[in-house]
């Protein structure tokens, strides 16, 4: 978690610690008082950074043996190229980069000094804050079963515990700091969920994570198999049905709109499935144990929550998470079979590993039918043929609303958290019809991500403006980056958050 790492805000003129970083623009172009380093050390850090042909452009970095007249060990000047340009989220990546670089020395200490000169078209305060973040998100790791390099709580023996960023003004940097914070800790809530394994966390024990954010002031209600068995919710119950561990439906309530608690919430939907064998549709043994990632849309719902409750957020949001484990046993549900769902429409199960849609028709009716949203997003690790098409790199984004669609790509260039726009179809939905039943759950081999969206779609009522975002690609075993070397992303809280303060939070203001 991100509270692993102490991140406090210091004045420029505060002794730094052994392990310091400067930034410098293009052209090594020093901030204030990195020129008083540069002028103790009698031009030695300029002759360095010359030597390695090192001209200060972004993200890259040169350590520097410090001389002694300077009274720290290390000095790393961090480059931050035509400064001027920069945006919030490539300040956020430079966070990332520069405690990478810090990394790769031991230390449990460092500073960070950010220059008015070099803080670009922003305040160096916060600029200081969104790199805060960025080193936030970099830190996380999970170790905790990891017994001999770590401590009984999983953090690294030897690792960093404590960042000092030096700035003009460090009360200002700090104001800025906590919503970011928020962010990145609702974040690495995500990641913790995604990577624990599927014996620790079954669907009773995710569901029971959601109570943590009751001291945030959410409000949280869970409903068990009886419940969901009176509300008729056929669809999702039949995916559990075959594991020993009962299926759960947790509901997420922040009322954080100020002077209108009788807003229409915004609504998140997580597909929870905490491990998928497929079922009786059994899946290839190959990799089957990254299925324990198959909640990662309840993750990135959780840790939206998280963030939007400890940033204290202007905005009605709900969020609910279907918890369910897909196993194949004597009592599993069986191609072939058919369902009714909350709804009233029948559904044949044609595949048993298209289970994730089940899960989803039930929660996104009962999400309408209670809550009555302006906007309802789900998010779900839902095909492998997302993944053919966009690869690792984008989420697969569908919507019956072309504002909302444009506000979630907005939210997506803002956060580098990328989602591309792909089509919802009448053949597509057509795809979908079954003889024997109202709908099937699989569509056939080809457009497999759309015909997905396609039967969501359906449970979807007239005049409810809906997105589906098929994070398959991107919650888990993703690309690493800048601020993220963890298996399990924390995908989706980044861009859901944004996608809240710019089009549902402000406005309300």
């Amino acid at each position: 978690m991100s509270d692993r790492l102490e991140v406090t805000f210091a004045p420029l003129n505060a002794e730094t610690e052994s392990v310091t970083v400067a930034l410098a623009g293009d052209g090594l172009v020093l901030g204030s008082r990195a020129r008083e380093l540069e002028t103790k050390s009698a031009s030695a850090l300029s002759k360095a950074a010359a030597a390695a042909d090192f001209k200060g452009k972004y993200k890259s970095t040169i350590e520097i043996l410090a001389p002694a007249k300077l009274g720290i060990d290390r000095l790393i000047i961090g480059g931050l190229g035509k400064s001027a340009t920069l945006t919030d989220l490539q300040l956020v990546d430079l966070g990332g980069a520069i405690l990478g670089a810090i990394q790769n020395r031991k230390t449990s200490a460092a500073s960070v000094i950010v220059d008015a000169e070099t803080a670009g078209n922003v305040s160096a305060d916060e600029a200081g804050a969104l790199i805060a973040q960025g080193a936030l998100l970099r830190h996380y790791n999970f170790k905790k079963y990891l017994t001999k390099k770590s401590g009984e709580d999983g953090a690294d023996k030897d690792g960093l515990k404590k960042l000092v960023i030096h700035v003009p003004h460090p009360d200002k940097a700090k104001a800025a700091f906590q919503p970011l914070k928020a962010v990145a800790n609702g974040v690495n809530v995500a990641r913790d969920l995604v990577n624990e394994p599927a014996n620790i966390l079954g669907p009773v024990e995710l569901a029971e994570k959601t109570k943590s954010l009751e001291k945030l002031g959410v409000s949280v209600e869970i409903l068990d198999v009886k419940d969901m068995e009176k509300l008729g919710m056929g669809s999702l119950l039949c995916v559990g049905q075959g594991s020993v561990r009962p299926s759960r439906l947790a509901v997420m309530v922040w009322n954080g709109a100020k002077g209108n608690k009788k807003q229409k919430p915004v609504c998140f939907v997580g597909k929870g499935v905490v491990f998928d064998t497929g079922g009786i549709s059994i899946k290839p043994a190959a990799g089957m144990e990254d299925m324990k990632g198959d909640m990662g849309g309840a993750a990135a719902v959780i840790g939206t929550m998280h963030a939007l409750a400890e940033r204290k957020a202007n905005v009605n949001a709900v969020g609910l998470i279907g918890c369910v484990e897909n196993m194949p046993s004597g009592n599993a549900v069986r191609p072939g079979d058919i369902v009714k769902s909350m709804s009233g429409q029948t559904i044949e199960v044609i595949n048993t590993d298209a289970e994730g849609r089940l899960v989803l028709a039930d929660v996104l009716w009962y999400a309408q039918e209670q809550f009555k949203p302006k906007v309802v997003i789900d998010l779900a690790t839902l095909t492998g043929a997302i993944m053919v098409a966009l690869g690792k790199e984008y989420a697969g984004l569908f919507s019956n609303d072309d504002k909302l669609a444009d506000e979630l790509l907005s939210a997506s260039r803002a956060t580098g958290e990328k989602v591309w726009r792909m089509p919802l179809d009448k053949a597509f939905d057509k795809m979908m019809d079954s003889k024997n039943a109202d709908m099937k759950n699989a569509g056939g081999r080809w457009a497999g991500a759309a015909t997905a969206a396609a039967f969501l779609q359906r449970f979807v009522q007239k005049d409810t403006a809906w997105s589906h975002i098929d994070l398959a690609g991107t919650a888990m075993d993703g690309s690493r980056n800048d601020t993220n070397q963890s298996w399990g992303a924390g995908w989706g809280v980044r861009l859901l958050n944004a996608f809240v303060a710019e089009h549902h939070e402000k406005a309300e203001k």
